[in-house]
């Protein structure tokens, strides 16, 4: 088995998420404190006891879920004897997961990873008036049908695609209307269903300008090491470990396409076989197979994933 350590994206966050690790490992329960303390944040209580509502506001999803995942990646790596370099061979996450990524590559300082995301989320929030964007899903065509609607759907606004996950699973963002429009479009195009999706701001396209501007400027001061094993990037979806390359990228990927499906099939292409989700949900293991079929997925949510996953 040759394993790519995957981290997930927004939309994976429940109440209750990590507190299995927190409660039964002391290095997870670090992880929470210190994240906690850098915030100047009773973030942990929220992750455990909700409200929902308050836990899934960008500025509270995109640090949480951070911080769920690096706890989980510690007690794996505390329970192996060996770190993430030593037993898989890329990582790589979903949006706000590509800075779990790097926090669990030591490529960012836990403090500084969660300092950024609250700031991301903050950002990408104050970007767009509420009401004025939208996203989209778009299930049962390919990319570039896609491209294709969504490039006529803009018209005087936005229409980007945002997200290619897997195949036959796209989203789009930008102005409300010239979503709107590509909903219908992508249906007249054979689309089984294009949904609307129940965010508050339209993340990935070019109306997010203002949020990289802001990360810009936060990134530029802040330290970024070599990883300890290469990422692979939502935007390149090459593996980069070059500090200055990951940088430029993590602000390009604000207002940039997160390119999943070819970042799991360059993992696979370099011979991964298992895409290992660490964190909460089960999303991105689940695309596994659905991007490339001979590759296997596992999710290490709790202890007892983890336990399992060394036992094998």
């Amino acid at each position: 088995m040759t394993i790519a350590f995957v981290f997930p994206g927004q939309g994976s966050q429940a109440v209750g998420m990590g507190k299995d690790l927190y409660d039964s490992s002391p290095i997870a329960r670090q992880v929470f404190e210190e994240v906690d303390e850098a915030l100047g944040q009773k973030l942990t209580s929220l992750i455990f006891d909700g409200p929902i509502e308050e836990l899934t506001l960008t500025e509270n999803a995109q640090p949480a879920l951070m911080a769920v995942s690096i706890a989980a990646a510690r007690v794996l790596e505390a329970g192996a004897g060996k770190s993430l370099a030593e037993l898989g061979k890329f990582v790589a996450g979903h949006s706000l997961g590509e800075y779990s990524a790097l926090t669990a590559a030591g490529a960012l300082q836990l403090g500084d990873a969660a300092k950024l995301l609250k700031l991301r989320g903050q950002a990408m929030q104050a970007a767009v008036p509420v009401g004025e964007g939208a996203m989209a899903a778009i299930l049962g065509l390919n990319i570039d049908q896609v491209l294709a609607v969504a490039e006529a759907s803009a018209g005087d606004g936005v229409c980007d695609v945002a997200n290619d996950n897997a195949p036959g699973q796209i989203v789009v963002s930008g102005s409300k209307e010239a979503v709107d429009r590509a909903a219908v479009a992508a249906k007249e195009a054979g689309a089984k269903r294009a949904v609307l999706l129940p965010v508050s701001a339209p993340f990935h396209c070019s109306m997010m300008q203002p949020a990289a501007e802001r990360m810009a400027e936060a990134l530029a001061s802040t330290t970024i090491s070599v990883p300890s094993l290469p990422v692979v990037t939502n935007v390149s979806t090459e593996p980069q470990t070059d500090p200055d390359a990951i940088r430029s990228q993590l602000i390009t990927q604000v207002t940039g396409r997160v390119r999943w499906s070819e970042s799991v099939q360059a993992m696979a292409n370099s011979g991964v076989t298992e895409l290992v989700e660490v964190g909460a949900g089960k999303v991105l293991s689940g695309l596994a197979k659905r991007i490339v079929r001979e590759l296997s997925g596992a999710a290490l949510n709790s202890s007892t994933d983890i336990d399992a996953f060394l036992a094998r």
